[in-house]
């Protein structure tokens, strides 16, 4: 949906060193990188004084040579392998990598350059066949198959017994049992994939961020306030920049219709053609990816990339979406009609388009429920939200306190910094919140760290989230849309999840689960958005202090299942594309995107004009750049997961902190511990069920 979050994979990213390629860079002063010498500051808090982008990539380079180094003991030991000289010692191999690339991925999402981009694109394929070298090492493998074989009488602690569990799932799913042969190929293919995903995001960030419009003539901005027309001044014109999705903000207020369309067709054409088509890189993945999947012995990719979530087979998935079509067709049907017949009132005789949906919902929205963003936005200040909205339903659910923190260096000046507090008064870990666009940050939403929660590295989190709400021109405050207000709540969901981690070894902890269950407790935290103690605490109006009114509170609340029809299909659209995309076979012969795209709709049924997929292939991020490859089904499966959580939460009394402290130690706390559906069952009492998320859409 219109979330996106970044996570580590269930072991690590890492790099290969090649002497030739990296004589130049090693003759570096390493002892005096700031990346490599432990961080002084509190929490172990990246010191972002001293961090320069010339430093990432000697620093890279030398934690992977501690990496390999600590690979070859374990390897060349010629003790019996044990839990401690073998799965110990792999996971605390890369502990300098972790903190080295859990900055360097901050700053290429949230605020690259062009050497960090270079970067990026030279450790690409290193990352990758270093990663292979570890997962795909013959002789590590054997030594940790025999620590597996063992566990029923090794004296080990649950969490322990689970981490051998998942170093023995991973090394195999990557093909630690195949032929040296198929290795290699392997090999080859991941490299190829890893270069390629690089391409793709490059391509996409230069095609969203130089693909917007240019507007000359001011009054084609009408609809826009004088501050936002402000905002976009450049150079005595007007620049509307494209975000990620295919629906862009502006088409919500912008009255010139062809100005709606130049913009419309602008994002969904931004990566199809020209120099920032992506097209073949999209074919070249996919059919990668079949290749890789045939060779692991799985039908296809979807299949192979399934296994250790809890939908685990492409079936049940289709299956999902099957279930899930049918009320989601009725209720974009009933909502065409609706803005066919608000056009039709204004005298206008032109059918529904996709880039008049948005204009047209926005009326449709105002004279149905009389709800005007513009009359909302007013109470919805972004310091306010954060502060007495988002913080503030964590302290009446968890008990722990925020205190902002100035003294801390951040990597861009928009950054804010909370310490976070338990009930007790002992110390939790520090937050980053960096919120406003800019042409140095990727587009969407996330949420990750630059240290992880370990008790056995005795580190504490530290955790940022970042989105991109439009900054204000100066002087102005920085009203946001109810649609960022729930962003904000989603996104610092992840980040609960992450600081609650209660986990001794880092790999396992916090938000490290499968794809299918880490977006849950993100979309559970959004519930909190509308309950009325936690909204009344923050919506109040930016200039009089007024608390938001009760009937602007109940427009909300009952426009809720709004144009619910049309967010469903959208989201469906690109669900199933990803899908059908990962479950075609290495014979399957596909030489045109935008073919394939229009023929996985239509044997899904989606191929509704007037509803276009959020995204397209060609600026699928998610999928192709972003570790989502068959697995954006996500976000609906742990929908239902959230609803039915919140319907567990009505059942008991709502917001009260005996039902917080049970969601965090039941669930937020567990990390990659067990099993996802038996710790589900564990808090609720029961399986979950699809009704509640059908209700809360309108759907039922």
């Amino acid at each position: 949906m219109k979330k996106y979050i970044t996570i580590a994979a269930s072991l690590i990213l890492m790099i290969s060193c090649n002497t030739k390629e990296t004589k130049k860079e090693n003759t570096m002063d390493i002892s005096k990188n700031p990346l490599l010498v432990k961080s002084t500051l509190e929490y172990g808090t990246p010191d972002f004084t001293k961090i320069k982008s010339e430093d990432f990539l000697p620093a890279i380079l030398e934690g992977m040579r501690l990496q390999n180094a600590a690979i070859k003991k374990i390897t060349e030991n010629t003790e019996t392998p044990t839990f401690t000289n073998t799965i110990l010692a792999l996971e605390e191999s890369s502990t300098v990598l972790d903190n080295v690339n859990s900055v360097f991925s901050g700053l290429t999402g949230a605020n690259t350059d062009d050497i960090l981009k270079e970067n990026q694109k030279e450790l690409a394929p290193k990352f990758s066949k270093h990663s292979d070298e570890i997962l795909l090492n013959t002789k590590l493998f054997a030594k940790v198959k025999v620590v597996y074989n063992g566990l029923a009488d090794a004296n080990l602690d649950e969490e322990s017994k689970h981490l051998v569990g998942e170093y023995f799932k991973n090394f195999s799913k990557a093909g630690a049992n195949l032929s040296e042969e198929k290795k290699e190929k392997l090999k080859e293919i991941n490299s190829e994939i890893a270069s390629l995903s690089n391409d793709f995001g490059k391509k996409l960030l230069d095609a969203s961020k130089k693909g917007g419009i240019i507007i000359a003539d001011k009054t084609k901005l009408k609809g826009f306030s004088d501050e936002k027309i402000a905002s976009l001044e450049k150079d005595g014109k007007y620049e509307i920049q494209l975000i990620n999705t295919t629906q862009q903000p502006a088409l919500q207020t912008l009255e010139n219709r062809e100005t709606r369309k130049q913009l419309f067709e602008k994002s969904i054409h931004r990566a199809d053609t020209g120099k920032y088509d992506t097209s073949d890189l999209v074919l070249k993945m996919t059919k990668l990816r079949a290749e890789k999947a045939q060779i692991l012995g799985f039908e296809n990719y979807a299949s192979w990339s399934l296994q250790g979530t809890m939908a685990a087979t492409p079936d049940k998935v289709f299956n999902m979406f099957k279930n899930l079509i049918p009320g989601s067709l009725d209720k974009a049907a009933s909502e065409i009609k609706e803005i066919q017949a608000e056009i039709n009132k204004e005298g206008e005789d032109f059918k529904l388009a996709p880039y008049d949906w948005n204009y047209y919902a926005e009326k449709v929205r105002k004279s149905k429920y009389n709800l005007n963003e513009d009359d909302v936005k007013p109470y919805f200040e972004m310091t306010n939200v954060l502060e007495k909205g988002v913080f503030y339903a964590a302290t009446k659910l968890y008990g722990i306190t925020f205190k902002k923190r100035t003294d801390i260096p951040t990597y861009h000046p928009d950054v804010v910094v909370y310490e976070l507090f338990e009930e007790d008064g002992s110390k939790l870990g520090l937050f980053f919140g960096d919120y406003f666009a800019r042409d140095s940050k990727r587009g969407g939403a996330w949420m990750s760290s630059f240290v992880k929660q370990s008790k056995l590295r005795n580190q504490k989190p530290v955790i940022y989230n970042v989105c991109n709400s439009p900054k204000p021109a100066a002087g102005e405050p920085a009203l946001i849309s109810f649609d960022e207000v729930e962003t904000m709540f989603h996104e610092f969901g992840h980040a609960l999840h992450g600081f609650f981690g209660n986990q001794k070894y880092a790999s396992i902890s916090g938000t490290s689960t499968a794809r299918d269950f880490v977006e849950f407790p993100s979309q559970f935290n959004e519930n909190w958005a509308t309950h009325p103690e936690i909204l009344n605490n923050y919506a109040v109006h930016y200039k009089t202090g007024e608390v938001i009114p009760a009937e602007l509170l109940q427009k909300i609340k009952d426009a809720g299942t709004f144009n619910q029809g049309y967010s469903m299909i959208e989201n469906l659209c690109s669900s199933s594309l990803d899908m059908k995309w990962h479950t075609i076979s290495v014979n399957d012969k596909i030489e045109d995107v935008a073919k394939f795209e229009a023929e996985a709709l239509k044997s899904m049924n989606l191929n509704v004009s007037e509803i276009p997929p959020r995204y397209r292939s060609t600026y699928f991020a998610h999928i192709f750049s972003s570790g989502y490859s068959a697995g954006y089904y996500s976000y609906l499966w742990t929908e239902m997961l959230s609803h039915d959580a919140y319907g567990w939460f009505k059942e008991n009394g709502l917001l009260t902190r005996e039902n917080g402290q049970k969601f965090r130690e039941q669930v937020l706390s567990k990390g990659n511990t067990m099993d996802y559906a038996e710790m589900y069952k564990t808090f609720a009492g029961r399986d979950p069920k699809a009704a509640p998320m059908l209700e809360a859409r309108g759907l039922k």
